[in-house]
């Protein structure tokens, strides 16, 4: 029977605690920061195990479904606190990397791995044209408010303060309510056409072992999603004083380096299933995060500023945000609508991703 974790990663566990005493002993920022993001290594690990296990119950839909889900519990967590501190240039830097880093990066590698190791993947037409008409639908609607906030408020003052408010708390219940019609199409009344079209070769486990009971993989999967919000809170706590340290904007550690090492469970799942040549499970993963970003988290955020923030807090991103967005959005469907993948694509998209972190490392600060 195959062990439960490769010992290779395995001992990553033991910085769990290595970061909890950093943390008490109060040492610098760097070293909690670095010992945080190798503990979430394996602990990614644990809920990419659960999910392959669980999605062999559910299918790939339901399976990358439940892992956007715990995978996006960090970042959630994350923002709340953040929200609450009233940080809302870092809560929507936050947002904005995470669409960028599960579109472009974490699909981008899981691409360009599964390519080197499978030569051309396929995976399912009809799903990956759902994710990414729901992705278009999800970018532009968030970009409404912040178009509304540069024509109107920026350059006509308070005057449509009251507006923008109302706006901002419609636009919130739209997107919410456009989750709930997403979820369900997918789970009730349209599943055939997330279903992998390789389903016996996905849903067939390694020779050696049976899959996990459901049981167990739920479990494994709330445990490793709890651990890992209670470690990403100190990553991200010692993130800002780590990017000062090496030279980086708060654009730069809000979008790139929280984003990554924040969505880290989700991204490293998503690229084990491209290299298990499980690429519809790898679409579910890093789109269905995405959406569930962009229609889920975004919202419930606005409406939860209204109550636990000094202020509310409105979608109001900046115009590099808006602009790297439209762009991975455009790429994510130029690149995987013909449900084909392989290396070079992987490639375009990783590309992509690097341009949109250069621009963000170079932008001073307040742009």
């Amino acid at each position: 029977m195959r062990k439960y974790l490769k010992p290779s990663v395995f001992w990553l566990f033991i910085f769990i605690p290595i970061t909890i005493v950093l943390e008490k002993m109060h040492v610098g920022d760097s070293l909690i920061f670095f010992s945080a993001a190798l503990s979430i290594i394996p602990i990614a690990k644990l809920i990419g195990e659960s999910t392959e296990n669980l999605a062999h119950y559910t299918g790939d839909a339901i399976g990358g479904l439940l892992n956007a889900t715990f995978g996006n519990a960090p970042e959630l967590i994350i923002a709340v606190i953040a929200l609450n501190a009233g940080l809302y240039e870092m809560v929507l830097a936050s947002l904005a990397g995470a669409i960028l880093a599960n579109l472009l990066l974490a699909t981008g590698v899981a691409f360009f791995i599964g390519g080197i190791k499978h030569h051309s993947q396929e995976y399912n037409p009809a799903t990956i044209h759902t994710y990414n008409s729901m992705m278009f639908l999800a970018v532009c609607s968030m970009l409404i408010p912040s178009a509304f906030n540069r024509f109107f408020i920026v350059e006509m003052g308070d005057l449509y303060k009251e507006n923008q408010s109302n706006l901002n708390i419609l636009l919130a219940i739209g997107l919410l309510v456009a989750y709930v019609a997403y979820l369900f199409f997918m789970i009730k009344t349209h599943p055939d056409l997330f279903k992998s079209i390789n389903k016996n070769k996905d849903n067939r486990m390694d020779e050696e072992h049976e899959p996990w009971s459901k049981e167990k993989a739920i479990g494994a999967l709330v445990a490793a999603s709890v651990t890992a919000a209670f470690m990403s809170e100190i990553l991200v706590g010692a993130a800002e004083g780590t990017g000062k340290e090496l030279g980086m904007t708060s654009a730069f550690i809000g979008i790139v380096f929280v984003a990554v090492i924040g969505g880290a469970a989700e991204s490293l799942s998503a690229i084990a299933m491209g290299a298990k040549n499980k690429v519809d499970l790898t679409i579910g993963i890093a789109l269905g995060s995405s959406i569930q970003v962009a229609l889920f988290i975004a919202p419930s955020l606005i409406l939860l500023s209204f109550f636990i923030g000094p202020q509310p807090m409105f979608l109001n991103f900046n115009r590099a945000e808006t602009g790297a967005m439209f762009m991975a959005v455009i790429l994510t469907t130029v690149v995987s609508n013909d449900g084909m993948s392989n290396w070079y694509k992987g490639i375009q998209m990783i590309t992509l991703y690097l341009l949109i972190a250069l621009l963000f490392y170079f932008i001073p600060e307040q742009i």
